[in-house]
């Protein structure tokens, strides 16, 4: 069994605990029955490299999460807008979904709308910015 299997395995129990909530053994059976039978994509050497890429942007973004929320806590973002990230490319269907998931999970963002071409719209929440005043 490779890397990238074992990586997809850990990605597929990771949904299955938070969709159900539930760490009992017949919930953690289950949970690894359907990760083992779900089907299983083809294997490259380049995923790993992409697999890791993203576990560190992962590990990454649990401060800036933080730092996004104290943020929007102490100084309002009353602006909203609405941008197309284009897909990182040779993406996988795992990937593509971690990659929404990091999007995500920061405050000032989320993804609304994943587009089968290569896109993310992506909502975004910032500070309005201060316009200055002109003297004529």
């Amino acid at each position: 069994m490779g890397t990238i299997t074992i990586l997809n395995i850990i990605l597929r129990l990771t949904i299955w605990f938070l969709l159900t909530a539930d760490f009992g053994l017949a919930n953690i059976i289950i949970g690894v029955a359907i990760a083992f039978l779900l089907p299983h994509g083809s294997i490259s050497p380049g995923k790993l490299k992409d697999w890791l890429r993203v576990l560190w942007e992962i590990m990454v973004a649990i401060p800036q999460a933080y730092f996004e929320a104290i943020q929007i806590i102490l100084r309002p973002h009353n602006e909203e807008e609405i941008v197309r990230e284009k897909v990182k490319p040779r993406r996988t269907p795992g990937l593509i979904f971690l990659d929404i998931f990091l999007i995500t999970f920061t405050p000032k963002t989320i993804v609304t709308k994943y587009d089968e071409q290569g896109w993310y719209e992506v909502h975004l929440v910032r500070r309005k910015k201060k316009k200055i005043k002109q003297k004529l």
